[in-house]
């Protein structure tokens, strides 16, 4: 998926010369988490809006160039890429550079965002299945094997948790045969963590009619 198209530049980096009160400027008109700060024309890092109003306003920002974070993604870095970036810089702005490192503008999150809220896997109706198994147990293809044994279709899997020895699956997959599937997993030992609405209808109705054997044994 083609992101290029999310890439900004409508707003102009600061550089070490300027003074910390220009930076508090532009986090106080916009809602940006950090600014990129250049040198000569080099991309340095990012000045965190949460620091620059902890500094002397006065002072260049070249005083306090030991507080830059560098972060940044490539021109051609896929989305999925991108977004862990964001996450794991705990940033609503990302920074890209070229190949040559040249800086060529920015993305927001809100809109990596969107990018993976149009993907099939929230896009797309359906319900999502969580399940865990024995992290040296598990496999994705048994995963897409017992859905697909059920006429069930996968719209996207992923591993959304590790603790320990045991590892999480979050299922996106289409409303056919739900039921089926959750028994199969079942079988083949893995625990569910979340049911579909149609399971547990299928226990209710379970421990429904045990509760009226025991009441007509009586």
């Amino acid at each position: 998926m083609n992101i290029a198209q999310y890439i900004l530049n409508d707003v102009t980096p600061l550089t070490t010369t300027d003074a910390v009160k220009e930076a508090q400027l532009v986090f106080n008109q916009l809602t940006f988490s950090h600014i990129p700060i250049f040198q000569d024309g080099v991309y340095l890092g990012c000045l965190s809006e949460t620091d620059s109003h902890c500094f002397d306003a006065d002072k260049e920002i070249s005083e306090y160039r030991y507080a830059l974070e560098q972060f940044f993604v490539r021109e051609q870095t896929n989305w999925i890429d991108v977004l862990e970036a964001f996450a794991q810089n705990s940033s609503n702005i990302m920074p890209i550079l070229n190949e040559n490192n040249k800086y060529i503008g920015y993305y927001e999150l809100n809109d990596i965002i969107n990018v993976f809220n149009d993907t099939p896997f929230l896009h797309e109706l359906g319900s999502v299945l969580i399940v865990e198994k024995g992290i040296k147990d598990y496999s994705f293809s048994e995963i897409c094997q017992i859905v697909e044994s059920n006429n069930g279709r996968i719209l996207g899997v992923f591993i959304s948790k590790i603790e320990r020895d045991v590892v999480q699956f979050t299922i996106k997959l289409n409303n056919i045969g739900l039921n089926e599937v959750v028994q199969s997993f079942r079988r083949y030992s893995y625990n569910i963590v979340s049911e579909f609405a149609e399971d547990s209808y299928m226990q209710n109705l379970k421990e429904r009619s045990e509760y009226l054997n025991k009441y007509l044994d009586i």
